[in-house]
């Protein structure tokens, strides 16, 4: 059994409301410093998006710049008061939405390090980072959570049903190569398996094709196999989305973050961490 810790000397009551405040939207601050945090995300999006197109003049070009260093200025402000507010700021900064966040503003900051037409290039790769930031609306979906617990819940399921689809594959693509040969495109067992894996999944390039009346006979049934193959992960997902539904409506998670740890997943009538025992707030 968890037992509740003891109050941290730290945790002060405008440390308690700053956590509230950044890390749950159950609250109105808490509510109103997201909807603002999305906005400005997905200004930051616009305007990277905008920043690659070769006709833009440069004054428009210079305010954009200006402007994703003032979105890059708030981010950092709020990546460190993220820090500031919980209890385990290594551990908060080891953690997904911890590296999401520091992805989010670091590239901006090492192109200053980069100066030089040389290394344009790279930062602009670099600037590329910066659509993680995208990620952190999973924060805000309370979807978020039923989608990860279907997709591992089904993550075995899958992985039997992709195993059967390489051997399918294996199986196919030497028996092609075997029928067709080089003289009709299938010039080895690998490209007669890529031509079995576009053939199996329906996409149908038509690069390579059977010439042979016994080839396409086995291209027919691989097509009609591939339509059944598909619905089979669908099947899957679509079970584990119903199960995982269910159990999420009879535990009722609500926004609450863990000052302690940064568990998020606790029931509206918890008091005390799940995971490590530290009062809610």
């Amino acid at each position: 059994m968890t037992h509740p810790r003891s109050e941290d000397p730290a945790d002060t009551p405008w440390r308690r409301r700053l956590h509230t405040i950044v890390f749950e939207a159950d609250t109105p601050a808490g509510r109103a410093f997201d909807m603002a945090l999305l906005a400005l995300i997905v200004l930051s999006l616009l305007v990277v998006s905008l920043e690659t197109i070769p006709s833009l003049s440069e004054p428009t070009r210079l305010w954009l710049r200006v402007l994703e260093w003032v979105l890059t200025v708030i981010f950092t402000a709020e990546y460190v008061l993220r820090l500031m507010v919980v209890r385990r700021a290594l551990v908060y900064a080891g953690s997904f939405y911890g590296v999401v966040d520091l992805l989010a503003i670091l590239p901006t900051w090492v192109s200053l390090v980069f100066p030089g037409a040389q290394a344009l290039l790279a930062i602009r790769v670099l600037r590329l980072l910066r659509i993680f930031r995208v990620f952190k609306l999973a924060r805000y979906l309370s979807e978020a959570r039923l989608i990860g617990d279907a997709l591992r819940a089904s993550s075995r399921k899958i992985a039997v049903f992709m195993f059967t689809v390489s051997t399918i594959v294996v199986v196919v693509g030497a028996l092609m190569y075997l029928i067709e040969g080089p003289s009709n495109g299938f010039t080895s067992i690998p490209v007669s398996m890529y031509w079995a894996v576009v053939t199996l999944t329906t996409v149908g390039y038509g690069d390579i094709s059977p010439k042979t009346g016994l080839g396409q006979a086995v291209a027919s049934l691989v097509m009609i196999l591939g339509y059944g193959i598909i619905a089979v992960p669908t099947g899957i997902v679509t079970a584990e989305f119903a199960n995982a539904g269910r159990k999420l409506e009879d535990h009722h998670i609500n926004t609450q973050v863990c000052a302690h740890c940064g568990a998020d997943d606790h029931r509206s009538d918890s008091h005390f961490c799940r995971h490590c025992g530290t009062a809610l707030h």
